[in-house]
This record gives C-alpha cells, sequence and structure tokens, in this order.
C-alpha cells in the first residue's frame, strides 16, 4: 500500500479497498456470507425514513373510547384491544407475518423450521421464500428427508391450529421453470393447508434489499455447477476463491403481464389464496392497485429498510423507496396490504398499520430471534410487539388494529398520504 497521497474529507478507504480487490468490493465482505443479515442504514441515519421520524399523537377526546366504555360497562384498559384480523384471506391472531427468507445460507434448514414451528404456534402467516427449490431441491436427494422448502411447510403444519395462519410459498422466474408451485399443489404435504383455506401463492415481482434486481447468493463452483441450468453465474470475486455469485432474474413486468399472471394463478391454483410482492419502486401505487383490479388476496410492498440476503453496498443505501413513502403513495385503500422493511418493535408496526398496512412483516428480526431460541426465541418476540400494539392504539383510543388510521401518525414537514383509495 502506498503511503505518498493522502485525500481528507474523500472516502479514501474505501477507494483502496476497490483498488485492491476490484469487483468483490461491490458486496459485503465474503466472509460474512451466511451470518450477516443485511439492510439499509441504521434507522438513526436514515433521513428517508418516514417510519423512524413519524410519531405517534393521540387525541385528547375519544369517542371510541366512550363506545368501548358503554360495550364494556366499565373504563377499557390496553388489554381490551384486539389484534386478530385477516392477513390475505387467512385468520391471523396478530397483525403480523414472517416475511420470506429466500435460499440464502441465513436461513439454513434449522432456523428455518424453527421460525415455522413458532409461525405456526403464534398462529401468524409464515412466508417461504424464492429459489428455495432451484438451489436446494424439492426433495432430499436419499429421498428419506425432506427439502428446506417442505420441511418449513411441514413444520409449521405441525405446530399450527386449524384455524389461525397459513402459509405463503413464493414463486420467481427460475421458481417457474421448476414448477414448484405445481408441485406444492400437488404435494400431500400441503393437503392439510389446502383442506382449510391455508395455503396461499405468492408472485414475486422484486424486494425490497434490491429493487428491480433479481436475488444474489454466494455458491461454491460446485455448488454452482449443480444449478448451471438454471442460473448464471458471476466469477466476481476472484479465479483464486471457490466462491461465485448465483445470479437471479429478476423477472420482466408490465401492467399487462402481472394483469394476466394473476388470472393464471387463479385459473391453475383455484384452491390457494394469490399474493404478490413489490419492491419499492417510484410507481408502487400503480402497481399495487393493478394487481388487487387483477383479484390478488393481498399486496405486500417490501420497502427499502427490507433485506436478509446478500445485496450489493449501492442497492442498500441508495436504491428504493423507504416503506414510508411507499404507504404515503399508496394511501388508503379497502385492500389487503401487507408491510415489511426494518420491523421489530411496536412502535414501527403500529405506524406502518395507521398508514395503510393491515399487518407487518418481520424478516431479519424473525431470524435473530430464532437464533436466540430455538424453541421460543420468535414467540416472544412476537408477544413483546403485541403488547407494544395494544399499549399504543389504546393511547388512541381505539381498541382494533384496523381501526388505526393516518390521523393517528404525524409525519415530517412536507410528507403526505395519498387521498387515493381502491
Amino acid at each position: 500500500m502506498s503511503a505518498v497521497l493522502t485525500a481528507a474529507g474523500f472516502p479514501e478507504e474505501q477507494v483502496r479497498h476497490r483498488a485492491r480487490i476490484g469487483e468483490a468490493a461491490v458486496f459485503p465482505a465474503l466472509e460474512s456470507y451466511g451470518t450477516g443479515l443485511l439492510g439499509a442504514a441504521p434507522a438513526a441515519h436514515d433521513p428517508y425514513d418516514l417510519l423512524e421520524r413519524a410519531r405517534i399523537v393521540p387525541p385528547v377526546f375519544m369517542p371510541e373510547r366512550l363506545k368501548k366504555l358503554i360495550d364494556l360497562a366499565r373504563e377499557p384498559l390496553y388489554t381490551d384491544v384486539e389484534l386478530d384480523t385477516v392477513i390475505g384471506g387467512f385468520t391471523s391472531r396478530l397483525p403480523l407475518y414472517v416475511s420470506a427468507f429466500g435460499s440464502t445460507r441465513v436461513a439454513s434448514r434449522d432456523l428455518g423450521e424453527a421460525a415455522g414451528r413458532q409461525a405456526g404456534r403464534l398462529g401468524i402467516p409464515m412466508v417461504v421464500g424464492e429459489n428455495v427449490v432451484p438451489v436446494n431441491g424439492y426433495r432430499a436427494s436419499s429421498g428419506s428427508g425432506v427439502s428446506p422448502l417442505l420441511g418449513r411447510i411441514a413444520a409449521y403444519t405441525a405446530a399450527a391450529g386449524e384455524e389461525y395462519g397459513g402459509v405463503v410459498v413464493q414463486q420467481s422466474t427460475e421458481d417457474a421453470d421448476a414448477e414448484v408451485w405445481n408441485l406444492v399443489y400437488s404435494d400431500p404435504v400441503s393437503e392439510p393447508l389446502l383442506a382449510s383455506g391455508r395455503l396461499a401463492f405468492e408472485l414475486k415481482v422484486g424486494q425490497g434489499a434490491k429493487p428491480g434486481l433479481g436475488g444474489l447468493t454466494v455458491l461454491g463452483r460446485e455448488a454452482a455447477g449443480r444449478v448451471a441450468e438454471q442460473y448464471a453465474t458471476d466469477a466476481v470475486f476472484g479465479a483464486d476463491t471457490d466462491a461465485v455469485l448465483r445470479i437471479s432474474s429478476p423477472g420482466t413486468f408490465t401492467e399487462e403481464i402481472l394483469r394476466q399472471q394473476i388470472r393464471l394463478m387463479r385459473n391453475n391454483f383455484p384452491r390457494v389464496k394469490v399474493w404478490v410482492k413489490l419492491h419499492p419502486g417510484r410507481d408502487v401505487a400503480l402497481a399495487a392497485a393493478t394487481a388487487w383490479a387483477a383479484g390478488a388476496d393481498s399486496v405486500t410492498v417490501d420497502g427499502a429498510e427490507g433485506g436478509t440476503a446478500w445485496a450489493p453496498h449501492a442497492f442498500l443505501g441508495q436504491v428504493g423507496l423507504p416503506l414510508g413513502e411507499c404507504l404515503a403513495r399508496i394511501g388508503p385503500t379497502g385492500h389487503c396490504l401487507l408491510a415489511s422493511g426494518r420491523m421489530w418493535e411496536g412502535g414501527r408496526a403500529t405506524k406502518a398499520l395507521a398508514l395503510g398496512a393491515r399487518a407487518v412483516g418481520l424478516g431479519r428480526a424473525a431470524l435473530l430471534a430464532v437464533d436466540e431460541d430455538a424453541d421460543a426465541g420468535l414467540v416472544r418476540l412476537a408477544e413483546s410487539i403485541a403488547l407494544e400494539l395494544r399499549l399504543l392504539i389504546s393511547s388512541l383510543g381505539k381498541y382494533r388494529a384496523n381501526a388505526l388510521d393516518a390521523e393517528d401518525v404525524l409525519l415530517p414537514s412536507g410528507a403526505a398520504v395519498a387521498s387515493r383509495t381502491g
């Protein structure tokens, strides 16, 4: 390393790092793959995060509290707040769901199944991410075990009751080539969920960590060779390492393509609910309205703060609308809108619900919780969020999660909620 030049006020070390290792510097350190949960800049340092800058604003006069008082014949308490709701056609005990983890190593079989078991116990929906089957296979090669996909579904079903929650299986371009939905739809493992109306398929249009970009994972060269027919690879980490970047296609969508995809889902899989996941694009309001008009049961918006997987540095801090901005652009709607991105506590969740979300997704928070305690970590996390939700919703003089609206939140100066409905 040369010590001749310095550049005060310029990111000198980052430039030198790129000069040393080249293309690999575009991504986080390879050593952190499989253990690091990536996302946008910390909330305190993100000036565009409307949800963090917004405040929950209780009124003085509370007519809904008076109605509850009359109904109960006593003064209502926070314990009287009801949090059960309907999420994408599923009855859920809480306005929470477990977001997709995908096929990356951080969502190993053990963690994925632990999350499934606990989500089932909680009675909240769980989304199984894309690319799990093309990367890991649908069934174990020995025929005696199960793949991560089937393992997560089986773990969830075994722990869940017959009334609450549901499983959502994502599909992307490569998953479609592997006929993931066809396999799941006809598999005996899915029959209990189908019979009780608790299986959904989610069309993945995009993701918060990499808007407009497909999934990216790191594989060894041997593993990359096994999936060469489904995926392209790029040796960005250099010829002297075993690691290669596995590239997924983000898929191509227009309004008409999205409408036709949803109609095909409804026609080909009439026993499942239809979900759509959007990345935080600038036309997110139009995309959501298009999906609902075509018959989607639920639309998930993954804000730029979201992400559990592998993404280039440039995307994590500079690409996509923050979740609060997405919610503000979509505005009030009678449809099921789900929101994910940096969710881990009740305050942020309450603001998202007030801005139009039906429920919020736990991604990195869910993985960290099951990593902390594979038996009850996610259950305890959800219970803590539920308590905060009850406290905050009660402070607003309301007693159901879906009673919140935009007047309950003070947005930063200059921000506004869209008035569009539909």
